[in-house]
């Protein structure tokens, strides 16, 4: 409940016609207390009808991103009606498109992060939890990992573009795909990216190839998403 009421939920921004910051504070207590089925879907409503998602416009909001660790302790430590609303309302937050101009959170990794990528990244932080839950969490994170994100930790030059080394987290699609390439508080779009070396025996380390691109472009400690994601709107 204290880190519930420690957030500013009125400060996050967000759509004036469709979030309703205060639905987000009181469902997210609510979900927090519940102790049956009828509390946790009074809950649910709440957060899904405004607080994080609007479900009937099949929105998001970047309350989501702020709210989904907390869904996720809630659905660690509270009921279990309570865990299958806030995994639910998890899974819309990752599915749904949000409105314009209200795509992107700031986050460690980021100022301008897509508010899906943000919510992959938390998810995968509790692997271990959401995979013991069976189908249900195991369904998250395969939802999640296409929300790959790529930590550069160095990169070398070629007649060809450049090879980046570092870290993947989630699974790189087959084939070229565009990245959003964030560093310094600034997004370039790469065009032409592609895996040259996948991730092996469990380690996260691996390589893409960054086609037509000069190594200046690719500074290190630089983080690597999907362009697509940037694109989602509502």
């Amino acid at each position: 409940m204290d880190a519930i009421d420690a957030v500013d939920w009125g400060a996050i921004r967000g759509h004036p016609d469709w979030y309703e910051p205060a639905r987000a504070a009181r469902g997210l207590r609510a979900l927090a207390g519940a102790t049956n089925l009828v509390a946790a879907a009074d809950a649910g409503s709440l957060l899904g009808g405004g607080g994080i998602v609007h479900g009937h416009s099949g929105a998001v909001f970047p309350a989501a991103a702020v709210a989904t660790p907390l869904l996720l302790d809630i659905a660690q430590q509270g009921h279990p009606a309570a865990r299958d609303a806030a995994l639910v309302l998890i899974d819309e937050a990752l599915s749904f498109h949000p409105h314009a101009e209200y795509t992107r959170v700031t986050t460690s990794y980021g100022t301008a992060v897509p508010i899906c990528c943000t919510i992959a990244h938390q998810l995968r932080a509790r692997t271990a939890f959401l995979a013991g839950l069976g189908k249900q969490g195991r369904a998250l994170l395969a939802d999640a990992a296409e929300h790959w994100r790529f930590d550069i930790q160095e990169c070398v030059a070629d007649e060809e573009g450049t090879a980046a080394f570092g870290t993947l987290a989630g699974r790189f699609p087959d084939g070229v795909h565009a990245g959003e390439l964030h560093s310094g508080g600034e997004i370039v779009v790469l065009d032409e990216v592609a895996l040259e070396y996948a991730p092996v025996d469990g380690s996260p380390e691996a390589c893409l190839r960054v086609r037509g691109s000069r190594r200046k472009e690719l500074p290190a400690c630089a983080v690597l998403l999907p362009a697509q994601c940037g694109e989602r709107v509502h």
